[in-house]
C-alpha cells in the first residue's frame, strides 16, 4: 500500500562519521529476520540443537561452524556478535529450509548479510545463523518495448556496481542510486537507498516493481504492487523484518554517456537551503539530474575543510573569497547534468547557466569537471581505495542517517552544525533535500 503523501520538504542528513555519541540509525545494507532475547544458558543449548539440525539438512550450499568471524563483523565496527554458523546458500531453496528451521525454534535468530555494510550489527546473529547472500546472484535485463518499460531482475546478492556494469553494456541504467556502489541489492532495498537522484525518482525502494521474498515462515513469495502488495511495500525499507529479499525487478532508463559535475560554495545556510529547494522544484528537462550537498568546517583541514571541495588536482580553493560574515561552517552544493557524446554543448552550457545564474553561491568558488557517467556514479571507490591504504576503512564507523523537517532545519544548522559539529567529524556530512511525497513505502 502507498502511505499518504505529505507535502513536506525534508533535509536529509547523511553519512556523519565519527560522532562521539552512539548513532541510533545506520545505512543498513544488510537485513535481519527474527529477534531473540534468550539467556546465555539457553543459547548454549540452542547452539547445540542448531548444529545438529543443520547437520541433518540437505543444503546445496555450505555451512561453516568454525570460520564465522565474517558473520560477526560489519562496516560499523561497533558490534561483534558471533553466530553459531555461517550458511552460504546455493539457492533460494536453501534459504527456505534455513528460515523454516528457524521458524520452528523458540529462540533462533537468523540474519541475512549482503556485503557487510551494516553499522550497528543489523546483519549479525549472536549464537544464531548468518546467511551470506553474496551467493544469490543473477542479472537478467529486459530492454523494453512499446508496451513495457525496461527493467533488470537482479539477485539480492548482486552488488550495485555489477548491476550498473551489466546494464551499461546495453545502454541502460537504474534511475536511483546510493553514493557507494559496493552494496548489495537486497541490502539497500531493505533500507531505502538514497542519493542525489532521490528528489527526481525517489529512493531506490521507489524504483522496484517486483520482489521475490522468503517470508519469516519460510515461504518463497513473489510480490508486487498488484500481488501481495502489503508484503511488497513492507519489505521495501522494512529492515528485513518482513522477510529476506532474494531478487528484485528494478526500473531502468536510458544511460547517458557523460556527466558535468559541479560544486559551488556558500557561507550562508539559508541561501544554501533555498537554492536546493529551487533546484529540486524545477520542471523536468530544466533541472539538474543530481542535487546533493555537504557541510564542512570553515578551515584548511585537509580532510574536513576547504581542500576537499575542488574536483580536480588542477583546481584550488581561494579562502580570501569567503565573506567576513561567514561563520564556522561552509556549505557546498553538488549538482550534475547528464549528456551524450552527440549533445549540443552550446545548448548544454546555456541550460547549465540558466540554472546556476539565480543561485546565491560565493562567486569564484565554482568548480566543474566532465566525467563519464560510470565514473561519476562510482566516484566513491577512489575514496575507498585511499581509506583502505591508510587503514581508515577498517576503523570503527559510527554513522547517522536522519530526516529533519523543513520547519526545523535552520535551528538544526545553528545548534548542530554551527555549534556541536563546528570542528567537523573526521568524515563527510552530506545534506540532501527531498520531497517526502516521493518516498513511497
Amino acid at each position: 500500500m502507498k502511505f499518504p503523501a505529505r507535502n513536506l520538504l525534508a533535509m536529509l542528513i547523511l553519512f556523519v562519521e565519527r560522532i562521539i555519541t552512539r548513532c541510533i540509525a545506520g545505512n543498513k545494507s544488510d537485513h535481519t529476520t527474527r529477534i531473540s532475547n534468550s539467556s546465555s544458558s539457553s543459547n548454549i543449548d540452542s547452539s547445540t540443537s542448531t548444529t545438529a539440525s543443520l547437520g541433518l539438512m540437505e543444503l546445496q550450499g555450505t555451512v561453516s561452524f568454525y570460520e564465522t568471524a565474517i558473520g560477526a563483523s560489519d562496516f560499523g565496527g561497533i558490534y561483534h556478535h558471533k553466530p553459531t554458523a555461517l550458511v552460504n546458500p546455493a539457492s533460494v531453496q536453501d534459504i527456505v529450509k534455513v528460515v523454516k528451521m528457524a521458524a520452528s525454534s523458540p529462540n533462533l535468530t537468523v540474519a541475512a548479510r549482503g556485503n557487510g555494510h551494516s553499522i550497528n550489527g543489523q546483519a549479525q546473529a549472536l549464537n544464531g545463523l548468518v546467511l551470506t547472500m553474496c551467493s544469490i546472484k543473477g542479472i537478467k535485463i529486459f530492454r523494453g518495448n512499446y508496451t513495457q518499460a525496461p527493467y533488470v531482475d537482479a539477485g539480492a546478492g548482486e552488488l550495485w556496481i555489477d548491476v550498473l556494469k551489466a546494464c551499461l553494456k546495453v545502454g541502460l541504467a537504474p534511475r536511483s542510486w546510493t553514493d557507494y556502489l559496493f552494496l548489495s541489492v537486497g541490502g539497500t532495498l531493505s533500507n531505502g537507498g538514497v542519493s542525489g537522484q532521490t528528489f527526481k525518482f525517489g529512493p531506490q525502494i521507489s524504483n522496484v516493481s517486483q520482489l521475490h521474498i522468503v517470508s519469516g515462515t519460510g515461504e518463497a513469495i513473489t510480490c508486487s504492487p498488484e500481488q501481495s502488495d502489503d508484503l511488497f511495500y513492507g519489505a521495501l525499507g522494512g529492515l528485513g523484518q518482513f522477510g529476506i529479499i532474494t531478487k528484485a525487478r528494478i526500473m531502468l532508463q536510458k544511460a547517458p554517456d557523460m556527466v558535468r559535475w559541479i560544486r559551488v560554495v556558500y557561507s550562508d545556510f539559508e541561501d544554501f537551503r533555498a537554492d536546493q529547494e529551487l533546484l529540486i522544484g524545477l520542471p523536468e528537462g530544466k533541472s539538474f539530474d543530481y542535487v546533493e550537498g555537504f557541510v564542512l568546517p570553515n578551515n584548511s583541514d585537509p580532510i574536513n575543510g576547504w581542500p576537499c571541495i575542488p574536483l580536480s588536482p588542477s583546481s584550488s580553493f581561494d579562502p580570501q573569497l569567503i565573506p567576513d560574515t561567514a561563520g564556522p561552517m561552509l556549505y557546498c552544493l553538488e549538482v550534475a547534468l547528464h549528456y551524450d557524446h552527440d549533445t549540443d554543448l552550446m545548448a548544454l552550457n546555456k541550460r547549465m547557466e540558466s540554472m546556476l545564474g539565480p543561485l546565491r553561491f560565493i562567486r569564484g568558488l565554482h568548480y566543474c569537471v566532465e566525467i563519464s557517467y560510470f565514473n561519476f556514479l562510482n566516484r566513491v571507490e577512489e575514496v575507498e581505495v585511499a581509506a583502505r591504504s591508510s587503514g581508515i576503512w577498517d576503523a570503527p564507523h559510527p554513522w547517522l542517517n536522519m530526516f529533519v523537517p523543513k520547519s526545523k532545519i535552520s535551528e538544526f544548522d545553528h545548534k548542530v552544525f554551527r555549534e556541536i559539529l563546528k570542528h567537523g567529524v573526521g568524515g563527510p556530512m552530506l545534506v540532501g533535500l527531498s520531497n517526502v511525497c516521493d518516498c513511497t513505502r
